[in-house]
């Protein structure tokens, strides 16, 4: 898998589908979640996607300090259903992690994690930050990276 790293309006037509349609496929669908991922969010986001045999597999979008939280972000960490096996989350979380040090030249992350990925983030050195909530009707906490 190819990582590459864009703003949106850098996207051609086809990234963007490919995009829209994993994370439609996978946290509304498969999640059985109605809500509405477009969120005018994207704009401001640096995406960074994963290609393996020419097929975006991997999403986040990630914001940079003040632009979600106050410090920099990660999002919409997705990996397709039947890419999951090969440890592809691993690799986008640590790309991603990568990005924000390498684009924004910060070490703090805060993220919105589905409460049942916790151990996941915390592998990549997330810790709980206070009690959890609901998003969109999903368990979620907020986890920080110092």
């Amino acid at each position: 898998m190819d990582f590459k790293i864009k703003l949106f309006n850098e996207f051609t037509t086809h990234e963007l589908y490919q995009i829209l349609q994993l994370r439609s496929e996978v946290f509304v669908v498969e999640q059985d979640c109605v809500y509405q991922d477009l969120d005018f969010k994207d704009q401001k986001a640096l995406h960074l996607f994963g290609v393996k045999n020419d097929k975006i597999i991997a999403y986040t979008r990630i914001f940079k300090p003040g632009d979600y939280f106050d410090n920099a972000s990660i999002g919409r960490v997705v990996v397709a259903a039947d890419e999951r096996k090969y440890g592809f989350g691993h690799d986008v979380m640590k790309a991603s992690i990568k990005a924000v040090k390498t684009h924004f030249k910060v070490d703090k992350i805060t993220i919105s994690a589905q409460v049942y990925l916790k151990q996941f983030y915390e592998y990549h050195g997330f810790q709980q930050v206070g009690e959890g909530y609901l998003e969109d009707g999903i368990p979620h906490i907020r986890m920080n990276k110092l």
